[in-house]
């Protein structure tokens, strides 16, 4: 009596089902098709060989035991992984053998690859003579959304990137345009999507590419002849992420690609993610076609991080690499390099390669030194005392009451203020700022700068009277 491969994948299913999240069953067993059962050998298609590592990797140990239930002791697994041409360069069908493991006797059996007959399209990323099974994604795993941190300076762009991430091309933020000033996270964000879509839909194919190596490509299929393969191998990806798609500007003919690509793309419900320099409105040499189509999802500004998410980021980066930095030394470096976060993170490297270097500790001293060199200064020098005249000036006080130890609400706020504008604007200590400031210790400085900044996040009027004294102090 033959067996029905059907039945016996649906009673496999059923089990699963019980034994795996349901997101988990949807993402890595709906797809599977069975084609097959010769004997004890079950054979089923998967849609790509990620997609038979992973389960391999993940979920043999329980198909081997009800495949056992099912078919009985000498049960036996293969694959079968359809790619069409435009991941496979070769057309014949293939095998690959794997080693015997110890791990389930379900092991060590063929995987068929083969081709659907589709056009042979060039891949741009693949180097003539080097044969590549799927489009590398080109992203770096260290631009992940666990590594990203997040302030009042990016919230909105991190959590729209978080919500395509989740559902690429089915959100409102289709395209999604990151813009802002470079070193500020534009492609860490961008990357981080793509990871999270391969991470929980390796179907999906993803592929990040500077708009100059785009610009690249476009050239070279020019020269070849090639252009309706470039745009038909574009027009294949799930999730395109472009950086810096300002350097467009002035390349009419490559506009031109790109905005075909861009409605293919976007009629077909695919995910488009965008980052420049400048908002939309703001772009130079950019045909208005392009322009408009930029604006139909959301363009969220990431702006350079205030104080606390740059303390945040350096602690971030110290835990990971297992440093030991004094805490005092990560707020002067905070308080000093303010313009985005590559500078910050490099001030901070540079720092312990001087450590390294010279074999000694990392200090206030020796992170002064290095961190004067790497700042330019400000052309008006400001110290504690001017800091502390202006703020007075701005509350109509005088400058002896701020060393009283007066603890009305508006005195002390005015102590704060100043501590927190001196912190910022100075090369002076902690130490040194609370004895010039009330004769308070390094802690009441700190806390000071906290109870500042919360102020700002949450109060409107009072984030007025810190820009208006702060335009005061850098006038």
């Amino acid at each position: 009596m033959k067996v029905d491969y059907n039945k016996i994948w649906s009673n496999c299913l059923n089990v699963v089902k019980d034994n795996i999240p349901q997101i988990s069953y949807q993402t890595w067993f709906e797809p599977i098709k069975p084609i097959a059962l010769e004997k004890d050998v079950l054979t089923i298609q998967v849609p790509s060989l990620f997609f038979y590592e992973y389960l391999e990797e993940q979920y043999i140990d329980l198909l081997s035991k009800i495949l056992r239930k099912e078919l009985g002791s000498n049960a036996k697994l293969e694959y079968n992984v359809v790619m069409d041409n435009a991941h496979v360069a070769n057309r014949q069908p293939y095998t690959l053998s794997f080693p015997t493991s110890n791990k389930a006797d379900l092991r060590n059996r063929p995987v068929n690859v083969t081709s659907e007959e589709k056009p042979d399209i060039r891949n741009p990323f693949v180097i003539p003579g080097i044969k590549r099974l799927s489009v590398d994604p080109q992203l770096n795993n260290d631009y992940n959304f666990e590594n990203f941190v997040e302030g009042e300076c990016n919230r909105l762009a991190r959590s729209a990137s978080l919500a395509v991430a989740k559902n690429p091309g089915k959100t409102a933020f289709n395209p999604l345009f990151l813009y802002g000033n470079s070193g500020l996270g534009k492609t860490h964000l961008a990357q981080s999507i793509g990871i999270e879509v391969k991470r929980n839909m390796p179907e999906k194919t993803v592929l990040y590419v500077s708009a100059n190596k785009f610009q690249t490509q476009f050239t070279d299929s020019v020269r070849n002849n090639s252009q309706n393969d470039f745009i038909n191998f574009y027009q294949m990806i799930d999730v395109l992420i472009i950086d810096d798609v300002h350097e467009f500007a002035g390349k009419t003919k490559t506009q031109n690609t790109f905005f075909h690509i861009f409605n293919h793309l976007h009629q077909t419900g695919k995910q488009l993610i965008l980052t420049s320099d400048k908002a939309p409105v703001e772009l130079q040499g950019l045909e208005d076609r392009l322009l408009s189509r930029f604006k139909w999802g959301l363009a969220a500004d990431l702006q350079i991080p205030d104080f606390e998410t740059r303390v945040s980021i350096l602690n971030k980066k110290i835990y990971k690499d297992g440093l030991k930095v004094p805490e005092e030394v990560v707020y002067y470096i905070a308080s000093n390099v303010v313009n985005n976060v590559r500078e910050l993170e490099g001030a901070l490297i540079s720092l312990l390669a001087q450590s390294t270097l010279t074999k000694t500790e990392i200090t206030f001293e020796c992170a002064k030194g290095i961190i004067d060199k790497l700042v330019k200064k400000t052309t008006k020098e400001l110290s504690i005392d001017s800091i502390s005249q202006t703020v007075c000036d701005y509350f109509g006080l005088e400058l002896e009451i701020l060393q009283s130890k007066t603890r009305k609400r508006e005195i002390v706020q005015a102590r704060q203020i100043a501590m927190y504008f001196s912190k910022g604007l100075t090369n002076s200590s902690l130490s040194m700022i609370g004895s010039k400031i009330g004769k308070k210790d390094h802690a009441t400085v700190l806390h000071a700068c906290k109870a500042i900044n919360n102020l700002i996040e949450t109060d409107k009027d009072f984030k007025g009277q810190i820009k208006e004294i702060e335009a005061q102090l850098k006038s």
